[in-house]
């Protein structure tokens, strides 16, 4: 399985060679989380060069959000906010991506194999099609009329809570949705899910247990991890795109609290030849170097 991620800025992630086969062109990907037993992943990819691929089906669950450039998928043109989901041994017509776009990409259940157009469809299901969405021109729905996800603990529905649903899994419940936040939006208790969580942060940002997010920050929460008193941005609120592995249900926890005390023993500010740690969230690599935080000044 995906180790648990929390929290990281993917600039802090160094580039790798795109795992695509048969395609002309370059591209380039930063691993967000990898899977080592089964290939699985989550990417930040970028195109270097005009981009183009046949035909063909992949060997995993392939998923892709535009997050700038532009894409042509079949007879489909999309742009920022563009998504389309292929499920294992569907058939994706030709991709021609434009140089310089950037995407978020989602592999599930398989590595990066793909096999140029086929009629074999051994084991999919009536149901499993390529889904394509342009969710920029798409409304923002009420999470209580487009998702069962975040009821108080009176089982009403958290105000100030909007979603896109991209993809749902009408067996599994596996969906990927994009989640928007009004400025100042909170949900105090602690919660836990029984299945994975992870989100990348598009807009905005929001404080929680685990620290800040912003644009460009990232999670891979294994199921039952616990987190939360989630506070959105006082000016800008927050939106995300979302990934969970069947559906969400929130176990919630309250008048939770972590403490911890202690002396100082060999550090300290009066103490001249060391200097205690500056603890910064995410954690930021000294190649990136600190990252600036307009949304909290």
């Amino acid at each position: 399985m995906r180790p648990h991620v929390e929290l990281v800025d993917e600039r802090d992630y160094i580039w790798h060679v795109g795992e695509f086969v048969h395609a002309d062109g370059t591209a380039r990907q930063r691993n967000l989380a990898y899977d080592e037993e089964d290939g699985s992943l989550s990417a930040k990819v970028q195109f270097v060069t005009d981009w183009h691929r046949p035909a063909g089906v992949h060997h995993a669950e392939t998923e892709w959000f535009v997050l700038s450039g532009e894409m042509t998928i079949g007879d489909e043109r999309l742009g920022p906010g563009g998504y389309w989901m292929a499920p294992t041994g569907v058939l994706t017509p030709a991709i021609s991506v434009k140089a310089g776009t950037e995407i978020l990409f989602f592999r599930e259940y398989g590595d990066w194999g793909f096999d140029l157009a086929s009629a074999d469809r051994a084991g999919v299901r009536d149901d499993q099609v390529l889904v394509i969405h342009h969710s920029a021109e798409e409304e923002w729905l009420p999470v209580e009329i487009g998702s069962p996800m975040r009821f108080d603990l009176g089982g009403t529905p958290v105000p100030g809570l909007f979603i896109k649903m991209l993809h749902r899994d009408a067996k599994t419940g596996f969906y990927t949705r994009l989640i928007k936040a009004k400025p100042g939006w909170r949900e105090h208790p602690l919660a836990h899910h029984p299945v994975y969580e992870e989100a990348y942060c598009l807009e905005g940002g929001f404080d929680y247990n685990f620290g800040k997010m912003w644009p460009g920050t990232y999670f891979f929460r294994p199921a039952l991890v616990r987190h939360g008193d989630f506070t959105a941005a006082e000016e800008v609120g927050c939106t995300w795109l979302l990934r969970c592995d069947g559906d969400l249900v929130d176990w919630y926890t309250t008048e939770a609290s972590i403490e911890m005390k202690g002396n100082a023993v060999n550090w300290g500010p009066e103490l001249k030849h060391t200097v205690a740690p500056t603890i910064v969230q995410p954690v930021r690599s000294r190649s990136v170097g600190p990252m600036p935080d307009p949304l909290y000044q």
